[in-house]
């Protein structure tokens, strides 16, 4: 085996077999004298071993920190989610000023589901990013987006509950003509918050917290684009009505 020697003189490097361990000779370019290390005085670099610790069920390491790279703010990133927001809220502004059409044609509930739909995987993509804890390691590519999309499509289902429960438990007349109670529309959002925060944690291994407001910023996100179409804040809610184009409650 080989052994690494360095001109304490001229700083030259050079190697010599492992026969010649411990002696003391000249180097060749400068001459001056060169001790050779003995066997046991180089120092061996090892292979890293893998990383003790608790695993999750996707073999991710739960207990080592995470050296993570900070991340500059980048104008082009901040255009593209401006301008999709700004582009969302004009066109839930536009199926609100034409919902009276768009019912005629028997559209509007199609039209309704699909946006809750789209919005579910974007937003819990958003949610995931701000909220994800940072010593654990982040999902990425094709998991990442998996992850997203599932996490998004239950989101979204979520309101299709609402309504259902809503019909189911506490009948059609109280849901559309009378309108359902402030205790009937909070059991209504507890199911809601109960599922979709189990299925943030199940998705994103967020701490049940995080998961909360992973939800909640979906929630928040739809109740206002339904303000902007000029909806209830809630289906079912018949007292309180906002300004707009609505005309059949419960909707």
């Amino acid at each position: 085996m080989p052994i690494n020697v360095t001109c304490p003189g001229c700083r030259t490097r050079f190697t010599v077999g492992d026969q010649h361990a411990g002696k003391t000779g000249a180097c060749p370019k400068c001459k001056g004298p060169i001790t050779i290390p003995k066997l046991e005085d180089e120092v061996v670099i090892h292979a890293p071993e893998p990383e003790p610790g608790a695993k999750n069920a996707a073999g991710r390491n739960v207990l080592k920190p995470l050296k993570r790279k900070e991340t500059k703010f980048r104008l082009n990133a901040a255009l593209v989610v401006g301008g999709a927001v700004v582009l969302t809220a004009a066109i839930a502004f536009l199926l609100g000023n034409s919902r009276e059409q768009i019912e005629s044609a028997g559209w509007w509930t199609p039209l309704i589901a699909i946006g809750a739909v789209l919005l579910g995987p974007p937003l819990a993509y958003a949610g995931y990013f701000f909220l994800r804890d940072d010593e654990l390691e982040p999902y990425r590519g094709v998991e990442l987006l998996v992850r997203c999309l599932a996490c998004g499509l239950v989101y979204a289902a979520l309101w299709g509950l609402y309504w259902y429960l809503g019909y189911q438990i506490f009948g059609s007349e109280a849901y559309s003509i009378d309108g359902l109670e402030l205790y009937q529309m909070g059991i209504l959002l507890a199911v809601m918050i109960g599922i979709g925060t189990g299925a943030a944690v199940v998705c994103f291994d967020l701490d049940p917290l995080t998961a909360f407001f992973h939800f909640a910023l979906y929630l928040a996100a739809t109740v206002l684009l339904r303000m902007i179409m000029g909806l209830y804040v809630l289906p079912g809610m018949v007292a309180a009505r906002p300004p707009g184009p609505v005309r059949i409650p419960g909707r």
